[in-house]
């Protein structure tokens, strides 16, 4: 099957970003290529990772014929050392969770739409497949990803049918099993929704890979370089506004002045985001996404009690 991937809220990116041509890009998540295109279009440099193979060699075709595009294997919280050599970029883009063609692929595991292996690696090259994950997880450690990752309020009781059943040798049966034992009834969503959701992001480490990527990116960013970050739920747009508001000084311990004692690195660009459409019926992905950007200012004084003493949180000290 071919990677076809349509991006999301590629407007607001490319907008975001403040795209100038000959600068250079990151785009922390390349996928099949089309936020990279639309920052190529208007003449941008990109440099790409991704850390699917079939996404790689998608994207490599598609935007095949410039020099100013790079593309390299890895994962987008190792960016440091993939791709540090060639920071400070103007700009850096992360589209977190699962893409269309990677949900539409049975072979991959992470649909509950399509019967396939209890699989659910964004690197197929990665030792540990979901269903061994499974297979080596006492009720404990599972009911604590069920809770941590899904927000699973029935976690304890799905765990339980899901280790007595031991239903890993398909999605369609790991689907029934969890559905038989929630209980839930008429839910707009899959009754297993939560449960894959959660065993996906165990099995990538993907909240980590998200918290050490946000500190990568922030320090490999020129003055003036924008961060955007496309999330898909609440656990991933959690982290991402926090760190983001606390680089920009919002919500953080004050002094006796009213400024943050840690000096703000960064500005929010829309504090709220930008949502995805509930009415993009081509695209169902993008009902759930959310856009967060922040402007790179530069890094704090060195002296901490002299941005204090100066009085205004954005002043720059010399």
């Amino acid at each position: 099957m071919p990677f076809l991937h349509r991006p999301v809220l590629l407007p607001q990116v490319v907008d975001s970003l403040q795209i100038r041509p000959g600068r250079r890009y990151l785009d922390g998540t390349l996928g099949g290529g089309g936020h990279a295109e639309a920052v190529l279009a208007a003449g941008g440099r990109v440099v790409g990772i991704d850390r699917d193979p079939s996404a790689l060699a998608a994207a490599t075709t598609r935007l095949a014929g410039t020099d100013e595009f790079t593309a390299i294997r890895g994962r987008f919280a190792d960016m440091a050392q993939l791709v540090g050599h060639l920071a400070p970029f103007d700009g850096i883009l992360l589209d977190l969770g699962v893409s269309s063609p990677q949900l539409d692929t049975p072979q991959r595991g992470f649909s509950l739409q399509h019967d396939g292996p209890v699989d659910m690696r964004m690197d197929p090259d990665q030792p540990l497949d979901a269903s061994s994950m499974l297979d080596e997880m006492d009720e404990a450690e599972l009911v604590d990803i069920l809770r941590r990752y899904g927000e699973e309020p029935r976690a304890r009781r799905i765990a339980r049918a899901i280790l007595a059943g031991r239903p890993w040798h398909s999605t369609a049966a790991l689907a029934t099993c969890v559905a038989k034992a929630s209980g839930y009834r008429n839910s707009r969503t899959h009754p297993a929704t939560r449960t894959f959701q959660a065993i996906r992001m165990a099995v990538n480490g993907e909240l980590d890979q998200l918290a050490t990527g946000l500190e990568a990116a922030l320090s490999m960013l020129n003055v003036g370089g924008r961060l955007a970050i496309i999330s898909f739920h609440s656990l991933e747009d959690r982290m991402v506004k926090r760190r983001f508001f606390e680089a920009a000084g919002r919500g953080t311990p004050r002094d006796a002045y009213g400024h943050p004692v840690t000096p703000p690195i960064g500005r929010l660009i829309v504090p709220r985001g930008f949502a995805g459409s509930a009415h993009d019926a081509d695209n169902p992905r993008a009902r759930s996404a959310r856009l967060r950007v922040l402007e790179y200012c530069g890094p704090p004084p060195r002296d901490t009690a002299l941005y204090t003493a100066a009085g205004d949180a954005g002043q720059e000290l010399s």
